[in-house]
């Protein structure tokens, strides 16, 4: 059965958003940065889509790897930045890296979370410890589960590119998932993303359950601290 990630990450999802949060990217980088050094650090950028984050990485020093299962992302990624980003194309529930070649581990933007069964979830975690090496670090960024309930917009209509979309979004029966539909009406097309709703606490408790130490929690990416209207949860992770 296909999942509806692999469906959805590609040549449509770059034409209905073709500038998606550039300010956020620069935002989030120089976070990192504060906190975690870069320059000449070997850096895995873990679900990586068309590279935003990895043009960062690599202008502030990082030797950066970009990871995705999407090859028309990452086909935007390698190439837009000279010399072309090294990629690779995989599942990040089986990393095919040796064990402790990264120093540093980002998964942003809330690349996480697809999976309809946790212990897929964890599977993830535990990959992404095994490739780094002693002492290095995870940044794992995700969205605030209490803050976007309670915000949530079920109905919306935008034009998106060339498309008229409209977007309906609710909560699974369990409440453990987001769901997120977009209807394309100039085609009749139509997409789902389906995202866990980790609390804060259980997305800490994952991070530590694979053997990580977190040692810092954010709320957004100017570094503000984790609140219950937070938009953000960014956790900062060391492998012993």
């Amino acid at each position: 059965m296909t999942e509806w990630f692999e469906q959805w990450f590609g040549e449509e999802y770059l034409k209905l958003y073709p500038h998606r949060d550039e300010e956020d990217a620069s935002a989030a980088v120089s976070l990192i940065g504060e906190l975690v050094p870069l320059e000449t650090r070997r850096v895995l950028d873990l679900a990586c889509g068309p590279g935003r984050h990895a043009k960062l990485i690599r202008a502030a020093g990082g030797r950066v790897v970009g990871f995705d299962l999407s090859m028309p992302l990452l086909s935007r990624a390698r190439h837009r930045m000279n010399p072309p980003l090294a990629v690779v194309r995989g599942d990040m529930r089986q990393l095919p890296f040796a064990a402790a070649v990264f120093d540093v581990v980002v998964n942003l933007f809330t690349s996480f979370g697809y999976f309809a069964d946790d212990s897929q979830h964890r599977s993830v975690l535990r990959e992404t410890k095994e490739v780094l090496v002693g002492g290095g670090r995870l940044v794992l960024d995700y969205f605030n589960s209490l803050s976007l309930v309670a915000s949530l917009v079920g109905h919306e209509e935008r034009e998106i590119g060339r498309q008229r979309v409209v977007i309906k979004r609710r909560l699974s029966d369990d409440a453990r998932f987001v769901l997120k539909e977009m209807h394309l009406m100039d085609d009749g097309r139509q997409f789902v993303e389906r995202v866990r709703l980790f609390m804060p606490d259980e997305l800490e408790a994952l991070v530590r359950g694979a053997g990580l130490e977190v040692e810092r929690r954010f709320g957004d990416y100017d570094g503000s601290p984790l609140a219950e209207g937070s938009p953000r949860v960014i956790v900062f992770a060391k492998k012993p």
